[in-house]
């Protein structure tokens, strides 16, 4: 059983990196976008689109700006997905009906669910940490392009920074766990989703349950449409823990996630929910082909 462990661990860090390399960048563009300030009433929006968000933060911060905010995501997401493949794991042995059974699609639903309530309790501070990062780049921009002191803007010096400001003065540890009820709500139904379609895209291709003869082609577009499917099932909950995240602590725009649902669809309408949906799913797609092969081959590999 230990080894079991110790292979799902091991294969869920090499996808975890596979999947931060190709996606990280993409992940900035769809933050900037979602958390750009709505435009007053005649003027343009900071960025028009996601091709315009990457020609500006090329432009203000060069290609290094695509990557800023991925100290913390590089230190955990090893540990994120070796959580989530982990409890997976785990969830999977529960669930079979006799040991080495292959998983229903339905079981393979319900372990995905499991692992998504896990890694929430991970993902909450390292994703509050990366959001006020990258959200913070944009602002500082803002400023740099008014012709004031771009420092204005930098509140934070790096992922510890932003770590010891809010435990420091926004309630201790309840302050990094801020958006813990939209990030549940997203990595629930949003891993059920991943690993079932996973699962259904990888038995459909294989014309029954024995996968294991599936080629990297194969892996890499079951592993790429299942992170599109976690993106298109739970993408406005995503926005509302964006928004709930960078909210100033002093001085709040939103007193909880109903509320910033509420206000996001009045002014900025249904639209608002889906603010940087395309870089989400274009990041989505490759990184997640990358985290499913690297995965599948470092635990075959593993015996």
């Amino acid at each position: 059983m230990m080894g079991d462990v110790a292979k799902d661990l091991a294969a869920g860090t090499v996808g975890g990196v596979a999947q931060l390399i190709v996606g990280h960048p993409f992940d900035t563009i769809k933050v900037k976008l979602q958390s750009q300030p709505t435009p007053l009433l005649g003027q343009l929006p900071k960025y028009s689109g996601a091709i315009d968000a990457v020609k500006k933060t090329l432009a203000a911060e060069g290609a290094s700006g695509l990557y800023k905010g991925m100290g913390a995501p590089l230190a955990t997401v090893a540990a994120f997905n070796a959580l989530l493949f982990t409890v997976r794991g785990q969830m999977e042995t529960l669930l079979r009906s006799a040991p080495g059974a292959p998983l229903t699609v339905n079981q393979q639903f319900v372990a995905g669910a499991g692992a998504g309530v896990a890694v929430s309790f991970l993902a909450t501070p390292t994703e509050l940490i990366k959001c006020r990062l990258q959200a913070q780049g944009s602002g500082a921009a803002v400023v740099a392009e008014a012709g004031a002191a771009a420092t204005a803007a930098v509140k934070y010096g790096g992922p510890i920074d932003v770590a010891k400001q809010v435990l420091r003065s926004e309630g201790g540890i309840r302050g990094l766990y801020k958006g813990l009820f939209p990030t549940l709500a997203r990595e629930v139904p949003g891993n059920a989703a991943m690993f079932g379609v996973y699962e259904a895209l990888k038995q459909y291709m294989a014309g029954g349950t024995d996968t294991s003869g599936l080629g990297r082609g194969s892996l890499m577009l079951a592993g790429g449409l299942a992170g599109g499917a976690f993106w298109v099932s739970v993408y406005p909950t995503d926005v509302v823990k964006s928004v709930i995240q960078i909210d100033d602590y002093k001085n709040p725009k939103y007193t909880g996630s109903i509320d910033a649902f509420k206000k996001i669809v009045k002014a900025e309408g249904i639209g608002g929910l889906y603010k940087g949906f395309g870089p989400a799913m274009a990041r989505s797609v490759p990184a997640n082909a990358a985290c499913f092969l690297a995965y599948e081959i470092t635990r075959s590999s593993l015996g």
